[in-house]
């Protein structure tokens, strides 16, 4: 088939080595323009338009996606049979959608119509979801509310994190989409319902501040969610403490507050809204990530002292 690829970041690779390995013709891979990285801040290509250079495909990395040159050659010139479009971060217009034959094919890192939106995968992992998958769905005009063509269902393992389940569900992505555009003349189209439908917006820096009133599965599943950016927030003596890895635990000491450290030696361990949270793994400013015995021993944490509730910097 002749397809136009449209995706951004790595997520999106897999499936764009899997529809070449399957031996379609990519007319040419879409992506968003470079941008300043590092202290330098010199220009770098997202890693889909770096890999479509390794593959000698021609790149298009326009900035206008609604009018111009671009639409033209979309809907007037390119004459492709499908569109994949891989978290390309860029709202098609109508034009667009119905511009190729089989018009334009959707690989939605969730189970739709839950988490519908720019960071599904996290935002199932926060929500404490037993399970997610990929959804090839039929691209329409609303925020990912089309007909849904093949649905791969996977656990979330629980102590599974953000760049984990990524890379994972990128796979699937990739086996999903290979399998929708071989049988796309067969494949029956699946309206979604409008119950249960929920919204997976991008994360913010306040996503990854801890309230140690809410339950520690709660905070568990947020620290597992946030990995790696924005980071679950704390603060320990007023400073910001990365908390990077966690385990909900039974409390030693069910009368105490929500945020006071319960044990400080093996392990540290800080009372919640419910139950215990057993942190792994934290990061102090200007520091290393380190284990809860090493930073125990490093900061002199002692029962009894009490971990704040994650705040926003001002400075």
């Amino acid at each position: 088939m002749r397809v136009i690829f449209m995706g951004t970041p790595d997520f999106a690779v897999p499936c764009l080595d899997a529809i070449v390995a399957a031996g379609h013709e990519v007319l040419c891979v879409v992506a968003q323009p470079d941008k300043p990285k590092g202290r330098g801040q010199a220009l770098q290509s997202p890693p889909v338009v770096q890999r479509a250079r390794e593959l000698g495909l021609p790149v298009r990395q326009p900035k206008a996606v609604r009018s111009g040159p671009f639409v033209q050659w979309f809907t007037e010139e390119a004459q492709a049979d499908v569109a994949v479009v891989v978290a390309y971060g860029r709202i098609l217009i109508p034009a667009l959608l119905g511009a190729p034959k089989h018009g334009c094919l959707n690989v939605h890192a969730s189970l739709l119509p839950r988490h519908r939106g720019a960071a599904p995968i996290q935002r199932a992992i926060m929500a404490g979801d037993a399970e997610t998958g990929v959804c090839i769905m039929q691209m329409d005009a609303g925020l990912d509310t089309g007909d849904v063509l093949l649905r791969r269902r996977t656990p979330i393992g629980p102590e599974e994190r953000g760049p984990e389940l990524w890379d994972r569900l990128s796979q699937i992505g990739a086996e999903a989409i290979v399998e929708a555009l071989a049988q796309i003349d067969v494949l029956h189209a699946v309206p979604q319902e409008a119950a249960g439908a929920t919204l997976a917006p991008p994360l913010s820096r306040e996503d990854g501040l801890l309230r140690w009133s809410e339950p520690a599965q709660a905070l568990h599943d947020r620290v597992r969610g946030v990995d790696p950016w924005p980071g679950a927030v704390a603060r320990l003596r007023g400073a910001p403490l990365k908390v990077w890895r966690t385990l909900p635990v039974e409390s030693s000491a069910p009368d105490a507050n929500p945020g006071d450290v319960i044990e400080a030696g093996p392990r540290l361990v800080v009372q919640t809204g419910q139950g215990a949270l057993q942190v792994l793994e934290a990061q102090l400013p200007g520091k290393p990530r380190r284990a809860a015995a090493e930073l125990i021993n490093g900061a002199r944490l002692r029962v009894g002292e009490r971990l704040e509730d994650g705040a926003l910097e001002t400075t």
